[in-house]
């Protein structure tokens, strides 16, 4: 925004259309009401839109375009999903072979220009329209959505019953672009909820029978929403595509079962975890997203508070001992240890994880699915590998006595173990190992890191407003009147627009490390309460997980409802 504010700045000046002054005061407007500059200019009589765009077009060298008028081809919206769309602020207009027409209201952000080449892998022919005409656009084209949806049902007819039969799941049919207008309705709407979902940044799919009808929810930054509501008639006809695509029994109803398969979109392979569980109205089913190209890999990236990110980079590279990643499921745990594992790999190591399932294949890194129906469990895998001579093993979760012991007399042992444990913080793993009969001496020795972590959602840079938030309620919250009246403070909340998911869009990761320093070793063999051992790491500088959640707070990040729901106060 400031970019393109400078140069529009520049050309009204050149134009003869406004002064400096003039300008600079729209764009403070622009900035504090989180509006478009080209839109204030327009309704302040400076220019008109066509003039406008006549002037940004000949300094960009690029065509404008009465973006109202031209129709919508609804074969590339796929090439664009909404989410991308909103994201870039940009409408596909047209395609011919692998040129792309999109039309943008920033032609002088090159390097948006280029993520978004990037993304949809083909080469792009910019053209101008406004950002309030591309908003507009997008909103009218993308509701269609829920049109085809309800054109599919009524393909099914009253009954909605159509058989479907194993040789639907030709490998062929596994790629979305591949599916044919005479494909069954049923395969159409399971593939579009599918597109959708994962054009829309989703993580997980959940089918839900109900009394008279199939709710579709998609948990979207953490948060279930409802996007559907199908007839109660589909859904023995969706249980049962799902369960052919991720090769399950489909006679079999009455017990939970447990599969994935891989779907092509584009040039794309997604893979989908799928969980059929009975429940009172027939089968729930619930699909995990797990997307290769939206995994940060790189420790830089993962974007924790400088002390955490110092502790957890001292301890993956540590010869050997224990580092333990907690939190509640879909905290984050796996991408924080893949990251750690990605930066550790080395041809001249020998690294091996055993996961159920392996979420993620990682090139040269040697990955062991476990499989209890064959025996091969997490502890007798881990027993396996240490015969394997190897350098740093990831457990993908300690769930039991047997493995706990197994990974503690690895990590004495000269390995590194990466593993996960679900509890509620750092301090209270400690005890939690010593309740499933770990000698304290033996967690002291073995552990160096536990961290804990959390994912916060964001605020949606868009829409978000400064807060007017009482000083006591500050207070209250964990925040000191130094943190309060901090030079860089910026608070702000939640409003919500059509580009973000009621005010927030995105999360990020809270990291709370708790380093096994000699004073805490001390205290955890001398079996101290979790008190105790809080307060010892605490005076050597530990940020709670709490502490963090503030701290992006005050930069403006998120919001203190959002640190509230998802931190306890310390």
């Amino acid at each position: 925004m400031i970019q393109f504010a400078r140069k529009l700045k520049g050309i009204l000046e050149k134009a003869g259309k406004a002064d400096s002054a003039t300008v600079d005061a729209l764009i403070a407007q622009a900035r504090s009401q989180h509006r478009p500059l080209s839109e204030l200019v327009v309704k302040q009589g400076l220019v008109s839109e066509r003039e406008l765009l006549a002037l940004v077009g000949a300094a960009a060298n690029i065509p404008p375009i009465d973006i109202d008028r031209v129709a919508v081809n609804t074969e590339i919206l796929s090439d664009v999903p909404a989410e991308v769309a909103h994201q870039f602020r940009v409408f596909p207009v047209d395609k011919i072979g692998n040129l792309l027409t999109i039309a943008v209201a920033n032609p002088f952000d090159v390097l948006k220009l280029d993520d978004l080449r990037l993304r949809t892998r083909c080469e792009l022919r910019p053209v101008l329209s406004t950002e309030e005409a591309i908003e507009r656009r997008i909103a009218a084209a993308y509701k269609s959505d829920r049109e085809s949806i309800e054109e599919m049902m009524s393909e099914l007819g009253e009954s909605g019953d159509i058989e479907l039969k194993e040789g639907a799941t030709d490998d062929e049919n596994m790629d979305l672009a591949a599916i044919s207008d005479e494909a069954s309705p049923v395969v159409k709407i399971v593939n579009k909820l599918i597109s959708d979902a994962c054009g829309a940044g989703v993580s997980d799919i959940h089918i839900e029978p109900a009394e008279k009808r199939v709710i579709v929810r998609y948990r979207r930054d953490g948060r279930l929403v409802e996007v559907m509501s199908l007839p109660k008639a589909m859904q023995n006809n969706l249980t049962s595509r799902l369960k052919i695509m991720a090769k399950l029994d489909i006679a079999e109803k009455q017990r939970p079962q447990d599969g994935k398969f891989q779907m092509r979109m584009g040039r794309k392979a997604i893979d989908f975890r799928v969980s059929i569980l009975p429940v009172v109205w027939g089968e729930k089913t619930v699909l995990r997203i797990l997307d290769s190209s939206n995994l940060a890999l790189d420790l830089s990236s993962l974007g924790f508070e400088e002390k955490s990110m110092s502790d957890y980079r001292w301890a993956i590279e540590r010869p050997y001992g224990m580092i333990l990643v907690t939190g509640p499921t879909g905290s984050g745990k796996s991408t924080t240890l893949y990251s750690a594992v990605r930066h550790i790999a080395d041809p001249e190591i020998n690294l091996v994880t055993v996961e159920d399932p392996v979420e993620y294949t990682l090139d040269g890194i040697n990955q062991v699915p476990v499989n209890p129906k064959r025996g091969l469990t997490f502890a007798g895998a881990l027993r396996s590998i240490l015969r394997q001579d190897p350098d740093v093993v990831l457990l993908g979760e300690i769930r039991d006595t047997e493995t706990l012991e197994i990974a503690v007399k690895a990590a004495l042992t000269g390995h590194l173990v990466l593993s996960t444990l679900h509890t509620n913080d750092a301090v209270s793993t400690v005890t939690r190992m010593v309740d499933m009969g770990m000698d304290p001496f033996m967690v002291a020795s073995s552990t160096i890191l536990i961290c804990a972590q959390r994912l916060v959602r964001q605020l949606c840079t868009h829409c978000k407003r400064p807060a007017d938030i009482p000083r006591t309620a500050l207070h209250t919250a964990g925040l000191s009147d130094e943190d309060i009246d901090g030079p860089e403070v910026q608070m702000f909340e939640a409003v919500g627009c059509n580009r973000c998911n009621n005010g927030y869009k995105g999360r990020f990761a809270l990291l709370e490390t708790l380093r096994m320093t000699d004073r805490v070793k001390r205290a955890v063999v001398e079996r101290a309460n979790v008190q105790d051992i809080k307060e010892i790491a605490l005076e050597e500088g530990m940020l709670t997980l709490r502490r963090c959640a503030l701290l992006n707070f005050l930069r403006g990040r998120t919001s203190l409802e959002e640190v509230e729901r998802s931190t306890m106060c310390d």
